[in-house]
């Protein structure tokens, strides 16, 4: 009995203090926004912000990059397209679309990709949905007419919401691509180590598209402004590298390994609410009732699609949700 008492106690430790991790990943993550948008809107182009988010992470990893380089061998094409659409494309995406359209907005658009990998697991792969993932679909889409206000013709940028749009997207992308790097068992590859290879071929794709060295980096030196506050623009390019990415990540991975890869996801579901609320807060982007409403029927959605699905895989693979790896994944932070 004490035996079993003890490992009781420790069970639980373990999972408080991997609910803590999701937590603290769940607020880098919605964090990263907040910190961006400031030093878009005063001079630098989004896909340079995301260079210099994406360059600086993998600057950081490096060592891991290093520890894990069997990986490059092992599964080149999982880290190519892991770095071209979990990293670059997802946040080259989703910093685009900030610089047209509410923080709040982007995020909640960018939820809609539990609901389209449901979309490719039915029609491409033809495998089938339960009705509880389908309602979680068709909740997401129903929350999301009301968070771009369809009812008024659209009155936020279309190139804006297409952008978050293309962010859920690239997202797909990298859920996807995380099934296919769970199919080796022991032997699959270690996250830390994909995510970090995947912030370098994302550094360089970046680098091509962006062209770092047109970059303002003057703006670097000043101060950005950030709903009338001015703050030191090497200070939220700081918190983009450190917290809202290097941070994010590790903390993310950590909890899903303490965690039920289900309540690892529906932690990570916050992060659209915690950067909502910040950016209210800090950058005073006010939503109205309506889309505070449709938000939480996004949020309401994207829970149901991913919580529909067994705690093990079975061996009869059956979709009910997103697939297992791809929400422990998705649990480290949608790449923004």
């Amino acid at each position: 009995m004490p035996v079993h008492t003890s490992q009781g106690s420790q069970g639980n430790h373990g999972r408080g203090v991997g609910l803590g991790l999701a937590l603290v990943s769940a607020l880098a993550f919605g964090g990263s926004g907040v910190a961006a948008k400031p030093l878009i809107e005063a001079g630098l182009d989004p896909l340079h912000v995301v260079w210099l988010r994406v360059a600086g992470a993998a600057l950081v990893m490096l060592p891991l990059a290093v520890r894990h380089r069997a990986l490059v061998k092992r599964r080149p094409a999982l880290l190519a397209g892991f770095g071209l659409l979990g990293v670059a494309g997802v946040q080259a995406c989703y910093f685009a679309a900030i610089s047209r359209v509410p923080v709040g907005v982007a995020l909640l658009v960018e939820y809609l990709a539990p609901a389209l990998v449901l979309g490719w697991v039915r029609f491409v792969q033809r495998r089938p949905v339960t009705r509880a993932a389908a309602l979680g679909v068709v909740l997401a889409a129903g929350g999301l007419a009301c968070v771009v206000e369809v009812w008024s013709g659209l009155g936020f940028d279309a190139l804006g919401l297409l952008l978050a749009l293309g962010a859920a997207c690239c997202q797909v992308g990298y859920f996807v691509l995380s099934d296919q790097g769970s199919d080796a068992g022991d032997e699959a590859p270690d996250p830390l180590g994909v995510i970090a290879y995947g912030l370098l071929v994302g550094t360089l794709v970046l680098t091509a598209v962006a062209r770092p060295w047109s970059m303002r980096w003057s703006v670097l030196g000043g101060s950005a402004d950030m709903d009338g506050t001015s703050v030191p623009a090497l200070l939220l390019l700081g918190w983009i590298v450190l917290v809202a990415t290097v941070v994010a990540y590790v903390t993310g991975v950590l909890s899903v390994r303490r965690l039920s890869p289900q309540v690892a996801g529906v932690v990570a579901c916050l992060e659209a609410v915690i950067a909502t609320v910040l950016a209210w807060v800090l950058l005073g982007e006010h939503l109205s009732a309506p889309q505070i409403a449709g938000g939480a029927v996004v949020l309401l959605g994207a829970f149901i699609a991913q919580s529909s699905a067994p705690a093990k895989p079975s061996r009869e693979p059956v979709a009910r949700g997103t697939s297992e790896t791809g929400r422990e994944l998705s649990a480290n932070g949608t790449a923004v």
